[in-house]
């Protein structure tokens, strides 16, 4: 779907815009189909829509249903080691995930395969999105200038259009997914 310039020129939009293609910060999203239980997980492949439901919604990734939650916090899977966590400012655009997909992503997800950390996180809120940034382009179409990660309160946010949500994690702690948890009841 093409972006065009906003009529109050402050930012890209669609033309049949509708009220679903913004985030409550006001960023337009990709479009994606939405077809629930259709399909297989395509490991690698962002569904911008499903990404920003599971996020938001603190879902599974993979099945859709609830993350795995204990009294230590989420379950999260990070592509990276652990001693190359961030305690205070660790952003991730990967959803949670509930504990039996966590074991089949460490093996079928490419971005897990280099390295991955299996993290219980307490705390973890929107900062940012990732996606295309764009710039007025006259009377054409606003054109396409950067891809990557911006903060909710970049003033270039009205320009760029959303594929990722980024949320940040504090109080984290690495756990190995093979050792059995205490459970926690759902709230």
């Amino acid at each position: 779907m093409p972006v065009v310039r906003r009529q109050d020129g402050r930012g890209i939009g669609y033309a049949d815009e509708r009220g679903f293609d913004r985030d409550g910060y006001g960023v337009l999203w990709s479009r994606a189909p939405s077809q629930p239980g259709k399909g297989r997980p395509r490991f690698g492949q962002v569904h911008s829509l499903r990404q920003r439901i599971a996020m938001s919604g603190v879902r599974c990734q993979i099945c859709g249903g609830p993350a795995d939650r204990t009294r230590d916090g989420v379950l999260w899977l990070v592509d990276a080691r652990p001693d190359h966590l961030r305690p205070r400012d660790e952003k991730t655009a990967h959803p949670p995930v509930c504990r039996p997909c966590a074991h089949r992503s460490v093996t079928a997800c490419p971005h897990l395969r280099r390295a991955v950390t299996a993290l219980r996180v307490r705390h973890f809120a929107p900062v940012g999105v990732n996606g295309i940034l764009h710039r007025p382009a006259g009377r054409a179409a606003p054109e396409p200038v950067d891809v990557g990660w911006f903060a909710y309160d970049d003033p270039r946010i009205p320009w760029v259009r959303a594929h990722q949500l980024v949320v940040r994690l504090t109080g984290f702690a690495p756990v190995h997914l093979t050792t059995p948890e205490p459970r926690s009841p759902e709230t």
